[in-house]
């Protein structure tokens, strides 16, 4: 995936379907696409529920994840 515009209104995606490749354009009215933080990056990998975040307006990059605990045992 690609985001190659300044407003950030458009998101191409090209992929292969079975016996070609498929490539598939939105463009945004009013709103932006959630960015990621280094805009020098060409292509953006994502799973297809990663995907279906970003169209839905949900910012991949800046949502962190869970803090990783460490259980503690007593004797």
């Amino acid at each position: 995936m690609t985001l190659d515009n300044r407003a950030r209104n458009r998101v191409k995606i090209l992929y292969w379907e079975r016996n070609g490749f498929c490539l598939w354009l939105k463009r945004l009215e009013a709103e932006r696409f959630k960015a990621p933080p280094d805009p020098g990056d060409d292509a953006i990998e994502l799973t297809a529920e990663e995907l279906n975040w970003m169209l839905d307006g949900f910012d991949l990059w800046r949502n962190k994840p869970h803090r990783v605990l460490r259980p503690r045992y007593v004797a």
